[in-house]
């Protein structure tokens, strides 16, 4: 009898950590029109043939404007730009001087950039993700979100919390890599400059088409 009571209070925890989960999404989504962020980004690489993981960090601005547009900028340890205007996800490397262009539609409804920019609430963000509980950890409420499509290359999508705050982004692919983006500084409004997320190729910048 007391390893039942055990039980159902320790599901009951869960369902609570869970609801305030969804509830800090749904209230991000329907209240954060428009953002700007200090970012950091960890890569994970799966080890091969017995060898250790390995990882990578980066960090930059990252800043949002709903519907569809963000921009992540990369400053250390590489100069890097990904841009979607609404229409056009652009990639720009600066090293290479070269420029990646592809139609937004077919490219971010299953990604995460529909959690932080793309998705006009919840309801919607279910159209392409299940959404499930997830246990607290390192003081955030985690949301669990799996995308519907099997095809894709991400596998799962952890979006954590602190109150109603977005704090971080932990992604998994099929191929098992691992990336942790967690955001500080983040500071919300109505809107932002448009010119923020408007794209234009470097001079002499190659310009592909996939």
């Amino acid at each position: 009898m007391k390893r039942l009571v055990t039980s159902i209070l320790l599901a009951a925890c869960a369902q609570l950590a869970s609801a305030d989960g969804l509830k800090s999404l749904e209230a991000f989504m329907q209240g954060a029109q428009a953002g700007r962020a200090e970012f950091t980004q960890t890569v994970t690489l799966p080890g091969k043939d017995g060898q250790a993981a390995r990882s990578k960090t980066s960090s930059g601005e990252f800043a949002f404007q709903r519907p569809g547009r963000f921009k992540f900028e990369y400053r250390k340890p590489f100069e890097q730009l990904i841009v979607a205007d609404g229409k056009t996800l652009w990639l720009y490397d600066a090293d290479l001087n070269q420029v990646t262009r592809r139609p937004q539609a077919q490219v971010l409804d299953a990604t995460p950039a529909a959690i932080l920019a793309s998705a006009a609430n919840v309801q919607a963000l279910r159209a392409d993700f299940d959404l499930q509980s997830a246990p607290d950890q390192d003081g955030m409420q985690w949301v669990l979100a799996l995308p519907k499509a099997k095809d894709g290359q991400l596998q799962s999508v952890r979006v954590g919390f602190a109150g109603d705050q977005l704090a971080a982004i932990d992604m998994l692919d099929s191929f098992g890599q691992r990336s942790l983006i967690r955001f500080t500084g983040l500071k919300t409004s109505a809107s932002l400059p448009a010119e923020m997320f408007k794209f234009v190729a470097p001079k002499g910048a190659d310009v592909l088409a996939p």
